[in-house]
């Protein structure tokens, strides 16, 4: 360890910047694609219906990206 670069901590914050920075926006991501499927080859551009998993699907992503800002907000606010 250097005693000027604290290695334990600049790991913990890469990890924590990955996840936060590139995870939930991709996340967030995966929810809206599992509410609008993609149309098949050859079918018409229209609308289809969402299926029951695609709902399930969106509801845990989007539920994981809201749990996540919520602790934000909880650590923020807990440090007096």
């Amino acid at each position: 360890m250097n005693a000027w670069i604290d290695l334990d901590a600049l790991w913990r914050i890469l990890v924590v910047g990955l996840l936060a920075g590139a995870g939930l926006p991709a996340l967030f991501a995966l929810g809206l694609r599992a509410l609008n499927p993609p149309a098949r080859v050859g079918e018409a551009m229209t609308a289809r219906p969402t299926s029951r998993t695609g709902y399930a699907l969106a509801g845990l992503c989007f539920g994981v990206v809201l749990a996540a800002i919520g602790w934000g907000i909880h650590v923020i606010v807990g440090h007096r």
